[in-house]
């Protein structure tokens, strides 16, 4: 058997299945919900707000790449609200990041059903497992007690 050619996409049969996107989506979720450590200098509201904001630029490569007008917009706008939510975390109740986590969880949710942007097969069930881990960490950081701002 022959391998493809560079370029060429691989057979179905080769291509990585969703529950291995989903499995590193958790990996990266924890290590994602653990950033506060790495950023000891920061308050954990600003380490969690800029990995929320920080989705924003990949979405929109997305867009870009698909190359329709209508999808660029929408994520455009999509993604902007999402800085916004990530901004507002930053002050405002610690709820807006695990509110915006899951929300951008749900959004990839549909963008996995609807096919929305084309040529992101693994990207939204990785990115949702991302998302919800480090939204469940925050709740229950939240529930638990833990100070977002000194």
């Amino acid at each position: 058997m022959t391998s493809p050619s560079a370029g060429s996409p691989l057979p179905v049969s080769e291509k990585p299945s969703m529950h291995v996107a989903i499995a590193w989506g958790v990996v990266v979720g924890v290590l994602q919900a653990a950033s506060p450590l790495a950023f000891w200098w920061l308050d954990p509201a600003t380490a969690y707000a800029i990995g929320l904001a920080v989705i924003a630029p990949v979405y929109i490569g997305f867009a870009v790449a698909d190359g329709r007008v209508r999808i660029i917009v929408v994520e455009c706008v999509v993604a902007m609200a999402f800085v916004v939510v990530a901004a507002a975390g930053i002050t405002g109740p610690a709820w807006l990041l695990a509110f915006g986590l899951a929300a951008h969880g749900v959004k990839d949710a549909w963008q996995q059903r609807s096919r929305f942007v084309s040529g992101t097969r693994w990207w939204p069930p990785f990115c949702a497992a991302v998302d919800w881990v480090v939204a469940a960490t925050i709740a229950i950081e939240i529930v638990a007690g833990v100070h977002f701002r000194p």
